[in-house]
């Protein structure tokens, strides 16, 4: 007689906690996109357009852009609530290939990098205050990346907790920033920049309403030019979609922190661009690469810079935070897939997070952030999330043809122009980056496709593996 076995039971993944709500959504908006752009990228934006008026339509164009963005991709976060965003879009619409790819150049490069820029960041504006050597700035980068993985990996709740206080301090300080310079800000100066000419200025300060004059670009570059340093300051606002399985009701309130919380930065960002003009005239803006610091500085004095980097380093922590936890919901999808390491997929028993995931990234970002000369890399590959974002947004065309009966209890509005106002516009950005920079792009390029024998790989062992357990 043969011993009895015991029969192997198996045990029940632990789901996500759903414990994002609106308000939830709108602090990982708001606190991921606005990080340093719009205290740094003013004055850029000033080198090319003279009028405020001109300056202040890009900052809305890049917004409008934003905001179409986020209308179509409520329409898949609502019909797809899954964890992983984008990723799930795209493999919904083109394939497992296409997704892998997205997620490939989100781990490797687009989100670690973007991570290990803000770290750099922190420890740069935190040097401004403690005067730290080469050495401990590196340190203080990687301890921030590691504080706040550590954070996310404790639980969503705890993640959520930073990000929402960072979030109202952020724009608590902000808005403060905003009235003091308006205190001390002038009418006339405000005046005297509405009324400058159109073009923008790359060398001499003459200019025509046609921008076509010696040393300056012509209107239409100039306004390109401005446009994508706007949309830098504008990067982020997808990755709350990464986070759609740990909303309590995904298909309610992921598309509203969509629309508010790009809404919300655009009407920040245009208030904040006033302010600086009422203090600073646009040839003072055009000669600094830190508006805010120069703008409270030349209303306050200097020792006012020491609360502007309290407030950029506030700022830099919410978009760290945002970022650290919302990429690792990707690769936790990528994972339950079975296309990459089934073991980012494995949520932590208590926590209910990608333990693993997160610490990937966490240990990737803090690598890049060592080295310090990935921001080459970086730069060749962040022009190719504007190819991702367009096949997304492309999505919901695709996916309405593809799978009319799945349900969509939000839809996009001015369909199918909407989208196809936002697809043009991210072909167009990125066509420019490529015309620019054709060695960069092809590098940039090249970098993404290698994850596809990766993909290959990883599909073939997973594949022989499973057929193995099979037998």
């Amino acid at each position: 007689m043969q011993p009895a076995q015991a029969k192997q039971t198996a045990v029940p993944q632990p789901g996500f906690a759903r414990a994002l709500s609106m308000r939830d959504g709108v602090a990982i908006v708001v606190g991921t996109v606005i990080g340093s752009g719009i205290f740094l990228v003013p004055g850029a934006i000033a080198m090319q357009l003279n009028s405020l008026w001109m300056v202040l339509l890009v900052w809305v164009v890049g917004g409008i852009l934003s905001l179409f963005g986020a209308l179509s991709l409520a329409e898949l976060a609502a019909a797809w609530p899954g964890a992983g965003g984008l990723y799930v879009y795209l493999r919904q619409a083109y394939g497992r290939p296409i997704g892998f790819l997205y997620g490939w150049a989100l781990l490797t490069m687009i989100q670690t990098g973007t991570i290990a820029t803000l770290a750099a960041a922190f420890s740069l504006y935190l040097g401004k205050l403690l005067a730290l050597t080469p050495l401990w700035a590196k340190f203080s980068g990687v301890a921030c990346i590691a504080v706040l993985t550590l954070i996310n990996i404790l639980g969503v709740r705890s993640g959520k907790l930073v990000q929402n206080t960072i979030a109202i301090c952020k724009v608590g300080g902000i808005a403060l920033m905003v009235l003091l310079l308006f205190w001390r800000g002038h009418l006339s100066q405000l005046q005297s920049s509405l009324t400058a000419p159109f073009a923008g200025m790359t060398g001499t300060t003459t200019g025509t309403m046609t921008g076509s004059m010696t040393g300056t670009s012509p209107l239409l570059v100039s306004l390109g030019v401005a446009l994508i340093a706007v949309l830098w300051a504008y990067e982020g606002w997808h990755m709350v979609s990464f986070t759609a399985a740990e909303f309590s009701n995904p298909m309610r309130d992921l598309p509203r922190s969509l629309l508010i919380g790009t809404s919300a930065i655009a009407l920040i960002y245009l208030v904040c661009n006033l302010a600086y003009y009422a203090v600073l005239s646009t040839s003072a803006l055009q000669a600094t690469d830190r508006a805010a610091a120069t703008a409270v500085s030349a209303a306050y004095g200097t020792g006012a810079i020491v609360a502007i980097s309290l407030l950029i380093l506030v700022s830099i922590l919410g978009a760290t935070n945002g970022a650290v936890l919302t990429g690792p919901r990707v690769y936790y999808a990528m994972g339950k897939d079975g296309v990459f390491l089934p073991q980012l997929a494995k949520l932590h028993p208590r926590f209910r997070t990608p333990v693993l995931a997160l610490a990937v990234q966490g240990v990737w970002a803090s690598v890049l952030t060592l080295l310090g000369n990935f921001q080459q890399l970086f730069t060749y590959v962040i022009f190719t999330a504007w190819i991702f974002y367009a096949l997304t947004v492309a999505a919901v065309i695709v996916l309405r043809v593809k799978n009319p009966n799945v349900p969509r209890p939000y839809r996009v509005p001015f369909y199918p122009w909407l989208p196809l106002a936002f697809i043009a516009a991210a072909i167009g950005i990125t066509l420019s980056t490529i015309m620019a920079n054709p060695r960069n792009a092809a590098i940039g390029v090249g970098l993404i496709l290698v994850g596809l024998p990766v993909y290959f790989i990883f599909s073939k062992l997973l594949s022989n593996r499973n057929e193995s357990h099979s037998a």
